[in-house]
This record gives C-alpha cells, sequence and structure tokens, in this order.
C-alpha cells in the first residue's frame, strides 16, 4: 500500500477550543490510543508526531538488518479479528520496511491520519491547576490545550551516542543506528567501525560485512545471542493464523512475556546433563525468544542459568574458527537473558569472513576518534564510516527530553532526579491526567510490545470512561501508591538475575550520570494485566477522582 502523507493537517484547527486528549507520539501506543479515544469514547483528540509518517520508532530505526525479534504473526494488533484477516506477514521476523507498512495499513483502513500533526515536535507541556487543563507547546512557538495528556513515545527512541573525545573531527561519515538516513549507505569497498554488539549491532554486523571493504567490531560487551532461522512465511502457516486468531490471542494474553507460546514449567538441574542438552538442542534448533523459556528457572536459579551459558558457549565455539575471536565472543559478564538475549542471522558465522575483526575494547579501550578513524590505548584504525550501535536512553529519555511540568509547577525531571516514580507505570503523582503507555514501572520491554500496549491502552480509554460516566474531571495517583509500587517493582527484579547484569540499559547503566533503578516491571505480563484490573474493579485505589 503506498503511504499518504498528511502533513500540517491542523492548519484549521482553533488554537484557542480545547481538546479532549493530546497524544505524544504515533507509533503502534499513539496510534491505537487515538483509535480507542475517538471511536469509543467520541472524543476530540489529536497526535503530535516528530516524524512525517507513522511509525514512531520503526520511522526511525531503519539500519541495515533492522527486523523485529517477535514473531511476525504476534506483532500485531489483536484487537481487530478483521485487521488480522486483511493484513499477510511475509516472513517470520518481519524487517522494518514491512512493520512501517503494516502500521501505514492500519492507519490508512482506520482512517488515523487526519487526526495526526506530522513534523510537530513538542517542546513543553504545563499543566493548568485553575483551568484543570495540559498547555503543550511546538517548537515553532503554536499552542493547544487538552484535559489529557498521554505519551506515547516509545521505549527505546532516544538514541544514545557516547561522547567520546575527538567524535566530531571525523573526516568520514558517522551514523547511529537510531538515527538512520532514509537514503542508503554504501558500504561498498570501505573500511567501517561498528561500536556495539547489543541487538542493533548483532543485527546491522552481517549485513554490513556482506559489502565492506573491511568491518571491525569494538565489542563494548559480549552478548548470547539465539539463532532466528528467519524465513518466509508458506501459505499453510498463514491461513492457520487467520483461523487461531482466538487461541493465539489468548495464550499472548496469558503468558508472562505476552509471545504466543507459554514458558516451561521445568526447573533445570531436576534433569541430567545429557536430558538438558537434548532439550537445550531442540531449543536451539528452533531458535528464537522461546529458546530462553526452556526451563522455567533460568532467571531466578544461576547454577540453572549457568547450564544455559555453556550451553551457548558451547555453540559459539562450534561456529566462530578463530579460537581468539570465540573467546572474546564468549567471555560474558552477565547471566543468560538478564539482559533481552537477541536473535541473530548468521552474526557468529560473521566473523569466520576475512574482512571482520573483533576488538574487545575492555582490553583494550577505545582512546579517542581522530581525522582519519578510531584510536584504542594498543592501535589505531583507519575508517571511513563508523556506526554507533549503542543503544538508547531507554524508558526515559524520551519522556524526559520534553519538558514536563505538572501540579504548582513541579518537573518531571526533578521528580524522576533519582530514578522514574510512577504507579502501574501508568501515572506519576502531581501529574493530573497524564498518562504514560507502557512507561518505566509496566512490563513493556520485558515482553512482545503490542500486547503491552494493547492492555495500557484499553485501560486508559476505561479509565477515561468511567470518569465520564461518573462525572469526574481529574485523576491523579497519591505519593503512597507511587513509592509502594516502585517498592514492588524493585522487589520483584531483585527475586531474579536481572540485576546483575550491570550494565543492562534495564537500569540506566548505559547511560553517563543516569540513576541506576530497575525500570521494567518483571513480575509478568498476565500478572500485571490482573493487578491492574483490580485496580479499576476496585474503584480507581491508588487514584484520586475528582469531580
Amino acid at each position: 500500500m503506498e503511504s499518504k502523507k498528511i502533513k500540517n493537517n491542523f492548519k484549521g484547527i482553533d488554537h484557542n477550543s480545547d481538546l479532549d486528549a493530546i497524544i505524544i507520539g504515533a507509533g503502534f501506543s499513539g496510534l491505537y490510543q487515538l483509535h480507542c479515544l475517538r471511536e469509543r469514547l467520541k472524543l476530540k483528540v489529536k497526535i503530535f508526531e516528530t516524524a512525517p509518517e507513522v511509525g514512531g520508532t520503526w520511522y526511525f530505526n531503519r539500519y541495515p538488518g533492522a527486523r523485529c525479534d517477535s514473531l511476525s504473526h504476534s506483532y500485531s494488533y489483536y484487537f481487530s479479528d478483521q485487521l488480522l484477516k486483511e493484513w499477510e506477514w511475509t516472513e517470520r521476523y518481519p524487517q522494518q520496511p514491512e512493520v512501517l507498512r503494516y502500521l501505514d495499513f492500519v492507519s490508512e483502513k482506520l482512517d488515523l491520519k487526519r487526526d495526526i500533526y506530522f513534523e510537530t515536535r513538542i517542546q513543553n507541556a504545563r499543566y493548568n491547576s485553575g483551568k484543570n487543563l495540559w498547555y503543550i507547546k511546538t517548537e515553532t512557538g503554536d499552542e493547544y490545550r487538552a484535559t489529557f495528556l498521554i505519551t506515547a513515545v516509545g521505549c527505546l527512541s532516544s538514541a544514545n551516542i557516547p561522547d567520546i573525545p575527538g567524535r566530531d573531527d571525523f573526516s568520514g561519515n558517522c551514523y547511529h543506528t537510531g538515527e538512520w538516513p532514509h537514503e542508503a549507505v554504501n558500504f561498498k569497498g570501505k573500511r567501517v567501525g561498528l561500536i556495539g554488539t547489543g541487538s542493533t549491532g548483532i543485527q546491522a554486523t552481517p549485513v554490513i560485512a556482506e559489502s565492506a571493504k573491511h568491518l571491525t567490531v569494538f565489542q563494548r560487551t559480549a552478548n548470547y545471542s539465539i539463532p532466528a532461522y528467519n524465513g518466509p512465511l508458506d501459505e499453510e502457516f498463514k491461513q492457520y493464523v487467520k483461523e487461531n486468531i482466538s487461541s493465539i490471542r489468548a495464550v499472548m494474553h496469558s503468558s508472562v512475556n505476552g509471545h504466543p507460546f507459554l514458558m516451561s514449567d521445568r526447573l533445570a538441574l531436576n534433569f541430567s546433563s545429557q536430558e538438558r542438552k537434548q532439550l537445550y538442542e531442540e531449543a536451539w534448533k528452533n531458535g528464537g525468544l522461546q529458546f530462553r523459556g526452556v526451563f522455567k528457572d533460568l532467571i531466578t536459579d544461576k547454577e540453572a542459568n549457568n547450564t544455559a551459558v555453556e550451553f551457548i558457549r558451547g555453540k559459539i565455539k562450534e561456529i566462530v574458527k578463530n579460537p581468539e575471536t570465540a573467546k572474546k565472543l564468549t567471555n560474558f559478564d552477565h547471566p543468560f537473558a538478564s539482559k533481552r538475549p537477541p536473535i541473530d542471522t548468521h552474526y557468529f558465522e560473521t566473523y569466520n569472513r576475512d574482512n571482520v575483526s573483533l576488538i574487545d575494547i575492555r582490553e583494550d579501550p577505545i582512546k579517542s576518534i581522530t581525522k582519519k578513524g578510531l584510536e584504542t590505548q594498543l592501535r589505531s584504525f583507519d575508517l571511513d564510516i563508523i556506526v554507533f550501535a549503542t543503544g538508547f536512553d531507554a524508558m526515559t529519555g524520551t519522556i524526559l527530553g520534553i519538558d514536563i511540568f505538572g501540579r504548582d509547577g513541579i518537573a518531571l525531571k526533578d521528580v524522576w532526579s533519582e530514578g522514574p516514580k510512577t504507579y502501574l507505570g501508568l501515572q506519576v503523582c502531581g501529574f493530573p491526567n497524564f498518562f504514560t503507555i507502557t512507561g518505566p514501572g509496566s512490563p513493556s520491554v520485558l515482553t512482545n510490545m503490542p500486547v503491552a500496549i494493547e492492555q495500557h491502552v484499553e485501560w486508559i480509554t476505561d479509565c477515561i470512561k468511567h470518569m465520564r460516566e461518573k462525572n469526574f474531571s481529574k485523576i491523579e495517583t497519591t505519593n503512597d501508591a507511587v513509592d509502594e509500587w516502585v517498592g514492588h517493582v524493585n522487589d520483584m527484579a531483585n527475586k531474579t538475575l536481572l540485576p546483575e547484569a550491570e550494565h543492562s540499559w534495564y537500569l540506566g547503566a548505559n547511560i553517563p550520570g543516569k540513576p541506576r533503578v530497575f525500570m521494567p516491571y518483571i513480575g509478568g505480563m498476565a500478572n500485571y494485566r490482573e493487578k491492574c484490573v483490580d485496580v479499576a474493579e476496585s474503584g480507581y485505589k491508588g487514584f484520586i477522582l475528582s469531580p
């Protein structure tokens, strides 16, 4: 479907008239929130989006090899059987362009673009207590008002570009995977340096290596990765998905992480080493994120986790022919799955190419970027292109990039100065009628995101519906509710091995100066869903509703 761009379509809007809700962001979250408020509640709603098209995070993340790590048939809106039946994914794991086409398809089907203000960046948002309205100002100085303010800015949408000395002196081209240019980058005949081996680095490495003269990967952290075994979907599977929408939805809603499979109840140490190996082999052959569900106790028991570590280490050493390179790739400093384990297409195999080399920057740290390339403590590298695959200021970066001021002029930056504090990842004390879709303190990045997004959007929609039916004009969480929830989020995290990944972006550790707080809720998507239902059915316990 050809994308229809609708830009600056608010020229006829009366800036002095009040909207019911303003949504920031036109990705998965914002699009569904617009649909729910506009169609189910008949509210006057507008989205403000910095990009010229829909897509959110997927609009900007267009680096080589960019691909979803959720199974394509689950990476969809499940609120509409009709949309599911009309759309067909082509691959097991869709590439970025296909995800973008999907969101454009949904936008056209639901006629969403007429209520989206594209190419508009929000500069600040202020709550007016006297009028019970949110005032937002754009970078061009335009101001709009609404009763509700909802951020749908994504958890991974604020690029982290490390402040390496000499970065601006480089005479070649620099790119960040999260801010990739729309025109194709030509790597043919080029000497490329890629910094970072998280999910984006692991996806980009094989693709860049295919055409680069030489690719040098600068590894900050040895990372686990499971083969994706990606490929085209056959017609039989496509038909299966269309005929089993309800059962697939039921599995995703009942699973710990929102994926279309359930975690095993097996305990790793209850099996012999030979039995464990056989189960790991079967899971490895199946590939994907389901590998981490082969045993129930992998993220809670260090000894059980070590069995997965050793299996994956053995697999990498089987694949990578150079023993020194294999050693660097398996020098893990964190338990398996304590960071979101990437899935890959021939990542480890890429290190068998003659034009690819690996530098462990813990052994040989980066000293500076020069005009000609990059210097470590021991060597210098002449480069034509530098790619930063260094991730994001996750969970909070994009929200805090907007100056948001709540009741009595309190700044969100100040409230979150020691780490994000929310109730259910949905609201912040001191900020009435302000909702954060998949905010810190919710399952978000620990799940198949569309499932978490749908749950949050539907909860917010039902909440606003309740307020209108009961003649409430304001809802705000309490300090006690926030403190109790933040404590619960941390207690749940500390029951697992995830906090042992000291350099994880789950903790904000990839951003210098950022408070180290475990941000997502690890209690499970299904469990979290029940908690949110209980809060609503109890009359919105933890919130104060005002007439």
